[in-house]
């Protein structure tokens, strides 16, 4: 099993964290990526701050694009990546909860 934070990133700001809940900004730089994985437990759920940004997910297969202002839940067991649109720079808050917090990544 990954661990969050293995993957390069602009920049990660832990806002608040407490038993089964956690909630940061992160900021990916041109070309970045949090890679496909899921959780057994926790579902992620974003606010787009700069974007536009795209979460991607499999079962089923969906594109999300989210402006500045916008937000979307993925649930947990549910695969997904995220980026900014075309490969650009993004920068969301992501709320994860409630449960116990785990990267499961996908090949």
């Amino acid at each position: 099993m990954a661990k969050a934070g293995t993957y390069p990133l602009e920049r990660r700001e832990l806002i608040a964290e407490a038993p089964g809940l956690r909630m940061q900004i992160l900021t990916l730089a041109a070309g970045q990526e949090v890679p496909w994985h899921w959780h057994s437990e926790v579902t992620d759920t974003f606010w787009c701050m700069d974007g536009p940004m795209v979460i991607e997910t499999r079962a089923p297969t969906a594109r999300i694009e989210l402006q500045p202002g916008q937000m979307h839940a993925v649930p947990a067991r549910m695969a997904h990546r995220v980026t900014g649109k075309e490969g650009g720079r993004c920068r969301f808050a992501i709320l994860q909860g409630v449960g116990s917090y785990d990267f499961m990544p996908v090949g």
